[in-house]
């Protein structure tokens, strides 16, 4: 494969994708590299690393479904203070049937099969009060978001509503949309979203399909990306299964004007994933992954471990999102804690044995895009077939 200049989006593509003009997403952000850093929840994201990726040209990003809106507010402020490129916040867009406030007493037929694990954490066996037990509900803090005015505001799991589209436009805030099948590109673009993620099944952490089930809509990324670039007008940004040059390369020859990148970012330094799950992404187990509801109660993609196992039976069981998710939170903060990487939620993409352990945010953006290192030279740590080093002091 021939080296690609990535720092101007140079790559070559065929069918309708030879038309499109390169580079696009760089100048709607003023970028400098066409790679995205896929936003984390449950606290995998940091400030430093979203600030990283944009400080070093990419678009940095941060997972904020399940921040309350004064905490939205405050990590906008966090984030203008630690970089000034351009950086993105994520929500969640609720789906049909979701609830955001419940009865602690819901919770207990659920937890009954919890007890075994509660007990190994040292955690209280069961919910059993009669408080109320809430999650931040999308509209107050998507209300949070825009009156802060990020960059750039992601959503995923559905279609942003109209007023958020508009305030958003008022607002000059660049808006993303991620799809998982073609229908749902061409529903986001025609909603007025400034930019499409086509987001295919080999990506970690939760699937966001929302037109068709996720048993439906499960279309791998290389499959997925040449099918929405020729269904859309609007940038296209290739996720999943990218974890090096060669799968950035791929992406943008398939005609995507940018990559986005979970899995291996979370494995960097500056992420908030804890060592067991870093140190998962890089061992055998890596290399077979499962979509599961027993973490939050909507699919997601990670790597099996005696929990996901053990529980198996229950998938069809467990409430929906965020019941499942409300209920979980404190097990999987305390399997973390302890490093009990049997119990705790190991995200993680197709590629994930791709990914290099030990790197810094600003090194691994480096090799996938294959800049020059220090030396002037390419690095030769990095896989056969990257880009190779372009010799850009950017």
């Amino acid at each position: 494969m021939s080296g690609a200049d990535v720092s101007t989006g140079s790559a070559g593509s065929t069918g309708s994708a030879g038309s499109r003009r390169a580079g696009r997403l760089e100048e709607l952000l003023n970028l400098r590299l066409p790679v995205v850093q896929g936003p984390f929840g449950g606290g995998l994201s940091t400030v430093a690393l979203a600030a990283a990726v944009s400080d070093a040209g990419g678009l940095g990003s941060y997972g904020a479904h399940i921040m309350t809106p004064d905490a939205i507010t405050e990590l906008v402020g966090r984030l203008r203070a630690a970089t000034a490129r351009p950086f993105a916040v994520n929500l969640w867009v609720p789906q049909e049937g979701e609830r955001f406030s419940f009865q602690a007493t819901e919770l207990a037929p659920h937890a009954e099969r919890l007890i075994p694990y509660a007990y190994e954490l040292g955690l209280p066996a069961r919910h059993d009060g009669g408080d109320a037990v809430s999650h931040p509900s999308f509209d107050d803090q998507v209300d949070a978001l825009l009156a802060s005015a990020p960059p750039v505001i992601s959503f995923v799991m559905g279609v942003p509503p109209v007023r958020v589209v508009e305030e958003a436009r008022r607002r000059g805030i660049v808006l993303f949309g991620t799809a998982t099948t073609v229908d749902e590109a061409v529903a986001l673009e025609a909603a007025g979203v400034d930019v499409v993620v086509a987001s295919g099944s080999d990506a970690g952490g939760h699937r966001g399909a929302f037109l068709r089930p996720v048993a439906e809509s499960l279309v791998g990324t290389f499959s997925l990306v040449p099918q929405v670039v020729d269904a859309v007008s609007v940038p296209v940004v290739a996720a999943g299964g990218i974890a090096d040059g060669r799968g950035v390369a791929a992406a943008l020859a398939l005609g995507a004007d940018a990559v986005q990148v979970g899995t291996g970012f979370l494995a960097t330094a500056e992420s908030g994933a804890p060592a067991v799950h870093k140190e998962a992404l890089h061992s055998p187990e890596a290399r077979t992954t499962v979509l599961t509801r027993l973490y939050s109660g909507r699919p997601a993609r990670g790597i099996p471990n005696r929990f996901v196992r053990e529980m198996a039976a229950y998938e069809g069981e467990v409430p929906p999102y965020p019941l499942q998710s409300l209920l979980m939170q404190p097990l999987r903060t305390a399997a973390a804690a302890r490093d009990r990487r049997d119990l705790a939620a190991l995200w993680a993409g197709q590629a994930a044995p791709l990914t290099r352990p030990a790197l810094t945010a600003g090194e691994y953006l480096a090799r996938l895009t294959g800049k020059a290192s220090a030396s002037g030279t390419p690095d030769p740590s990095d896989p056969p077939g990257s880009l190779g080093a372009s010799g850009s002091s950017d």
